[in-house]
């Protein structure tokens, strides 16, 4: 799970994108803010700051919101058709939309830890808005914590904004630990199925925030009375899952970050192995190993695919069949010069003692096509 956003950050999603002059300015107080963007219901039609804003489900009143030169946020149908809408925006307009969709989730979800947000890529955007002329940002990425029934279960809606949102769908992922494998795939079933009705154009996490609300329960009890059915049997049975990954390469040091972070939250050990070729092994419940080959492919890794896949079934505690004590950063020494393209090889030698020291020298094959050997000392 990413940081909390601090209140710095906070304070840089209300001001927007700054000119030079603006920037020596002194910056906005996130409380500030959140007492200002606090949520009140809007009668039918009213508009915010002016302008009338494509968010389904609920309306806010935002203070002083900045909005691209002559935009105007409404329904697709104002405006024409969803293609023509779509060809009339571009990029730079988007993302402002998204800063100030972003704004109005910070004043629903004002508490530290209730909404985490990447710094690094809000930053990237921020820069963009200031100068549009150099490449494009990493794509937003945030959760949400939802609280759900009088339980006050934690349901954690995890968000990826393609570039041109919102006139692209957004990635919506709904997870918790409260829930079973089968239920949290028909709960984003529905929400899939949710953002699918809705018009292009229209801001809509902050609907979706209320679609995961409201239905969300049925799921939770369905999953509790699972767990109390199966904590009756007398043997209880888990399973490890452990996938071996390949890729062309890992050399980016925030696709690292990324693999480990993912790692450390959902409680894999195994290790990376960074250069060319790279290589990943995790080990865990099968649900956690499933959800971290799933978060480290999306959206673009294209040369990277799951070569072998291990379950061990037995009636203790999975920890004691796992291999490696914790997830590693694997390195060895490389073959060839560094350059600019840094193509280099990493010694594959080196590779294959350490898994034989691990119990794994078979999986060498299976991942290169040729049997390993160690040469004689």
């Amino acid at each position: 799970m990413r940081a909390p956003l601090p209140p710095a950050a906070r304070a840089a999603v209300a001001e927007g994108p700054r000119s030079a002059a603006e920037a020596t300015a002194p910056a906005t107080p996130a409380r500030e803010l959140c007492a200002a963007a606090s949520p009140q219901r809007l009668p039918p039609g009213e508009a915010v700051a002016g302008r009338a804003v494509p968010c389904r489900a609920v309306s806010y009143r935002i203070a002083s919101p900045r909005l691209p030169s002559g935009w105007r946020l409404s329904s697709a149908a104002a405006v024409g058709s969803p293609a023509a809408q779509a060809m009339a925006v571009t990029v730079k307009e988007c993302l402002e939309l998204q800063l100030l969709e972003v704004e109005m989730l910070l004043s629903m979800f004002p508490k530290e830890g209730e909404i985490n947000l990447d710094e690094d890529a809000l930053s990237s955007v921020q820069r963009y808005l200031r100068n549009d002329d150099g490449a494009l940002p990493p794509q937003l990425e945030y959760s949400i914590a939802v609280d759900v029934g009088e339980a006050r279960v934690k349901v954690e809606l995890q968000v990826l904004l393609p570039h041109m949102y919102p006139h692209v769908a957004p990635q919506l992922f709904a997870r918790s630990n409260a829930l079973h494998r089968q239920q949290q795939l028909q709960l984003n079933t529905g929400l899939a199925s949710h953002i699918s009705s809705l018009d292009s154009g229209e801001l809509c996490i902050c609907g979706a925030v209320q679609w995961v609300k409201d239905h969300s329960l049925p799921y939770l009890e369905n999953s509790k009375i699972s767990s109390e059915s199966a904590s009756k049997e007398v043997v209880v049975k888990e399973t490890l899952h452990r996938m071996w990954i390949y890729s062309h390469h890992i050399y980016r040091q925030e696709l690292r970050k990324k693999i480990f972070d993912c790692a450390r939250k959902l409680n894999l050990t195994g290790f990376c192995l960074t250069g060319k070729p790279g290589v990943i092994c995790v080990e865990g419940l099968q649900e956690n190993c499933e959800e971290f080959w799933r978060v480290i492919r999306y959206p673009n890794w294209k040369h990277i695919s799951c070569k072998h896949v291990e379950n061990i079934e037995t009636e203790g505690s999975v920890d004691n069949l796992r291999l490696f004590r914790a997830f590693e950063d694997l390195q060895f020494q490389a073959h060839g010069d560094y350059g600019l393209r840094n193509d280099y090889h990493m010694d594959l030698g080196q590779f294959l003692e350490f898994l034989k020291q691990h119990q794994s020298g078979h999986i060498f094959q299976i991942l290169f096509g040729v049997e390993g050997k160690l040469s004689d000392k």
